[in-house]
């Protein structure tokens, strides 16, 4: 039977910590790098991490810390990446460790910039990990309230449902319960895709569109969700899933969202640059709208909400324009 070994987490953002929370308090033991060491000091001598969910404490003595990305790759069996993904070539790039046969888990909502490649089909294709060793993490999920113990649902998908059990085992507690999936690809997908609806959510809620309104635009977006998901690997999937409709609505509705915030400030009148000033943490999904719109001129689906969002933050088309001729659309 298949064991996940030693965990390191890779990342030390609010996320990262969220899930080495949970891995640390199961496990008593954990690999951690984060590239700052003055982080690392603070975090030793504070107890938590002293950037992110800072309410948040640990037993730093369970804990491996390393700025060297190369010393807990050799030395840990699963690794979690939860870096941001325009971020992860930049941290790979420093490898010098054979990764083929570690377990790989990416627990990045993004896809990978110039690339435009989901972070599992980069680790495939770059570093030669087999499909059975990469995994990922989705599911409704906001750190703060994964990092509150507030009840989450988490799926994690693998070919191989094996592995994804054995991890799914590392995170299940009274407030995670757990599933597995083969879908990594709708998964992973489904996790960019998400983020660019908020986006658009919060653009509308920027421009005073009602919960109405809101509901009808949530509607088409798990529909132009499932026609890419289906163009772009046609299994068999029910996309009202949790890891699916359940991210999408979190993202899009939740106080806690980074991307309906973006889009907030972005309907509101806010230029791009001084929205992304402001909020001082990464909007994926700014990122993910370029990177799907890319990948669709290749596969031609309907995606108005995609396309609009598009226009309005890098086409810098008027916002109010855009979103008229979209609800036009809508039925």
């Amino acid at each position: 039977m298949f064991g996940v070994g030693k965990i390191a987490i890779i990342g030390g953002g609010s996320w990262a910590t969220a899930i080495a929370k949970i891995v640390v308090d199961k496990t008593h033991h954990i690999g951690w790098y984060m590239r700052r060491d003055d982080r690392i000091e603070d975090f030793r001598r504070m107890g938590h991490n002293p950037a992110y969910l800072t309410s948040v404490h640990f037993d730093v003595n369970e804990i491996d810390f390393s700025t060297d990305i190369n010393k807990i790759a050799e030395a840990y069996d699963t690794l979690v990446f939860v870096t941001p993904s325009p971020y992860l070539k930049n941290h790979l790039k420093k490898l010098k460790t054979r990764i083929k046969d570690k377990f790989i888990i990416t627990a990045i909502k993004g896809i990978v910039p110039d690339e435009n490649l989901i972070c599992s089909e980069y680790f495939h294709q770059v570093y030669d990990i087999p499909h059975d060793n990469l995994a990922c993490i989705g599911g409704p999920s906001h750190a703060e309230e994964v990092a509150m113990q507030r009840l989450s649902y988490l799926t994690v998908g693998c070919k191989d449902l094996e592995k994804a059990q054995a991890f799914t085992e590392v995170l299940s507690s009274e407030f995670i319960k757990t599933k597995v999936s083969d879908d990594v690809i709708g998964i992973e997908y489904s996790s960019v895709l998400k983020n660019v609806y908020a986006i658009a959510a919060g653009i509308c809620s920027g421009l005073k569109y009602g919960d109405n309104f809101q509901a009808v635009l949530i509607s088409n977006a798990v529909q132009e969700m499932k026609r890419f998901l289906t163009a772009m690997h046609p299994i068999e999937r029910n996309v009202y899933d949790s890891v699916y409709l359940g991210d999408l609505l979190v993202t899009s509705y939740s106080n806690f969202s980074r991307n309906r915030t973006f889009g907030t400030m972005i309907g509101k009148g806010y230029s791009v640059k001084s929205a992304q000033i402001e909020m001082e943490m990464i909007a994926e999904g700014y990122f993910g709208t370029k990177c799907m719109k890319e990948i669709n001129r290749h596969m031609h689906v309907n995606m108005p909400i995609l396309d609009a969002v598009y226009n309005i933050i890098y086409e810098r088309i008027n916002p109010q324009i855009e979103i008229k001729l979209l609800t036009d659309s809508f039925r």
